[in-house]
């Protein structure tokens, strides 16, 4: 361990802000609201009913940090780390509660958009920017019963700018620009009108970066970035009442990384090299949920059918083997019906679902290619039998098409045992089977067998009023069967994996001007010999604190400051991180904003040998119309 103390000009800031306590209040209030749980269970639940372990973040808490990258958002949430192999648009992965993101289900307006091509079925959070996002929901815990396999870690649902609720049109754009070259901007239009609404937003952002390779390695070429991102959505009810909707969106992005060093003798390391200017990755993704809602008596029915497919290649060279090129396809196909009825003193969901995924890959090395199909049927039960007592039910069985059956469960339980005390618990079984790489590429072995996790929350929320709450979580969760990657090829790992810990988090809004937040996370882990030392274990610390301020410093001007502080981490040392941002309001939904990462210019790493931004400074402005 090597504990590090923040620094002390983070704690003047913090004390500065502390000090406008006593300022006179603005005339709208600060409250905490109970936000609705989208994705916790089949059917939506108030956060205060819901026995599960999630974080929401709105408009409005994006719009405070102005963060492009969410990467850095989600960073400050309970049990998140974040695993970065340089700026923006390189690979870069997550960590929930220890878990890595192929652990993670990642859903944007509804589409599963984890890459079916990639080494394990995971989501690339290095393109991932707030562009255009209106609501973040991050459920911790197994959630296979609700969401099948690779929900095991947890479920991460973005929801794009939502359609007008009023007839009439309704718009926002934003600009930015700052350090390393960097230009963002985002124009979103919807519109409601007799016959239903329609919407888009468009997104843009360029920038030079950084080095991904640590420059204070000697490494100084700029590893650049740029992505257009255009999102659709759409909803109309017919004389019928049957309501047909869609969600589409189509990216092209196009990046610049380092080259891969590797060490063929144990331990296998592998390094970042920034030997030439020619390492360039391109990604072009395309998605579409369409549905339809209608009701047979006493049943309410959800019919839907999502598509998503990804084109990406990198080519560029590596130092044992000269240069090279991998280009990667997968696609992902998905039908869905489902059922809802009230059933004594609950509600009864139940449903059917079929998901074919595919890949192919050609490189210098060869290639390769497989396909899986997997069919589902589910069912979930939402019993209320007091108004202070909740408590879900779900039972779900896949059929995969290489391994056969899984049955997975899940019971979460919310009892409101005071006016201002919620107790809640879950515990869940969760399967990964593994990804058509890990079977057919390479370096893959068509023997593994799936994974297996059972995991449980038990948690306790007090609330003050609208004005502060303070919420506790212990978490433990054990997989066997572990899928690793032992040089050179992807091997199973008898015995089990475990994660437990205790995740913190808290809100006070001390009165209408100041406001402050923090979460503190401790993870321990216990992997079997055979993993130990792989790159399993890494980039996760096993503390973790994030502090937050929000103040009104004037009538029209506002300030967000925030903290990260993360120790005891595997092979790296512990970092402290700070930004901060000045928004003021011109009045008429129009903002213009300042914006300091790493206000005090830390050197870090994420991943151990690639480099993260020095001070960075962006302004940027917003109006909505």
């Amino acid at each position: 361990m090597n504990p590090r103390t923040p620094p002390r000009p983070a704690t003047a800031a913090l004390a500065l802000l502390t000090g406008l306590a006593g300022a006179p209040a603005l005339a709208q209030d600060t409250i905490l609201l109970d936000e609705i749980v989208v994705t916790g269970a089949q059917d939506p639940q108030q956060t205060r009913r819901s026995g599960v372990s999630v974080s929401v973040l709105n408009a409005e808490d994006l719009d405070k940090t102005a963060e492009i990258p969410l990467t850095s958002t989600l960073a400050r949430l309970p049990g998140v780390g974040i695993l970065a192999r340089g700026p923006l648009g390189t690979a870069t992965g997550i960590t929930v509660r220890g878990l890595s993101q192929n652990y993670v289900k990642v859903l944007v307006d509804g589409i599963d958009v984890s890459d079916p091509s990639g080494p394990q079925v995971a989501y690339d959070f290095g393109r991932l920017t707030s562009l255009g996002v209106a609501r973040v929901e991050l459920l911790r815990g197994s959630h296979s019963a609700v969401h099948g396999g690779q929900a095991v870690g947890g479920v991460l649902s973005i929801d794009t700018a939502p359609l007008p609720e009023e007839a009439g049109g309704a718009g926002r754009f934003a600009l930015e620009a700052g350090s390393h070259d960097s230009y963002a901007a985002t124009l979103g239009y919807g519109y409601r009108g007799s016959a239903g609404a329609l919407g888009f937003t468009l997104g843009h952002i360029t920038t030079d970066g950084f080095s991904a390779a640590d420059e204070d390695d000697g490494n100084s070429e700029e590893d650049g970035y740029e992505a257009t991102r255009l999102t659709l959505r759409g909803e109309t009810e017919l004389q019928n009442g049957v309501v047909l909707g869609f969600s589409a969106f189509a990216e092209d992005a196009e990046g610049e990384y380092d080259e891969t060093g590797f060490l063929p003798v144990p331990p296998y390391t592998s390094y970042p090299v920034d030997g030439s200017p020619d390492e360039t990755s391109t990604a072009r993704s395309q998605g579409a949920r369409l549905y339809a809602r209608f009701d047979t008596g006493a049943l309410d029915h959800e019919l839907a059918a999502t598509w998503f497919n990804i084109d990406r290649s990198l080519d560029g060279s590596t130092v044992l083997y000269g240069p090279s090129f991998n280009d990667y396809s997968g696609e992902r196909r998905a039908l869905s019906w489902k059922a809802g009825t009230a059933l004594g003193a609950g509600r009864l969901v139940f449903g059917a679902d079929t998901t074919e995924e595919d890949y192919s890959e050609s490189s210098s090395y060869g290639g390769s290619a497989g396909s899986a199909t997997t069919n589902g049927v589910f069912a979930e039960y939402a019993w209320a039998p007091h108004e202070d007592f909740d408590l879900t039910a779900s039972l779900r069985h896949d059929d995969h098409s290489d391994f056969g059956g899984f049955t997975t469960g899940r019971v979460a339980a919310a009892w409101q045992a005071a006016p201002d005390v919620t107790l809640r618990a879950a515990i869940g079984t969760g399967f990964r089977a593994p990804s058509l790489y890990e079977l057919h590429g390479p370096y893959g072995d068509p023997s593994l067998e799936p994974e297996e996790s059972t995991s449980a929350d038990l948690g306790i929320e007090k609330r003050w009023g609208e004005t502060a709450a303070l919420r506790a979580t212990l978490f433990w969760i054990e997989t066997e069967n572990l899928i690793d990657y032992a040089y050179p090829f992807y091997i199973q790992v008898p015995g089990t994996t475990r994660r437990s810990g205790l995740e913190l988090e808290g809100e006070w809004a001390l009165n209408d001007r100041l406001s402050f937040t923090g979460a503190y996370t401790y993870t321990d882990a216990s992997n079997p010999p055979l993993s130990a030392g792989s790159t399993w274990n890494a980039g996760f610390g096993r503390h973790q604190l994030a502090l937050g301020v929000d103040a009104a410093l004037a009538k029209a001007v506002s300030a967000s400051v925030t903290l990260l502080h993360v120790a005891d981490r595997q092979t790296l040392p512990d970092y402290t991180l700070a930004n901060a941002t000045v928004t003021y309001d011109f009045g008429n939904e129009t903002e213009a904003y300042l914006r300091v990462e790493n206000l005090f210019d830390e050197d870090y790493q994420l991943w151990e040998g690639y480099g993260t931004s020095d001070r960075a400074i962006h302004v940027g402005l917003r109006r909505s119309f």
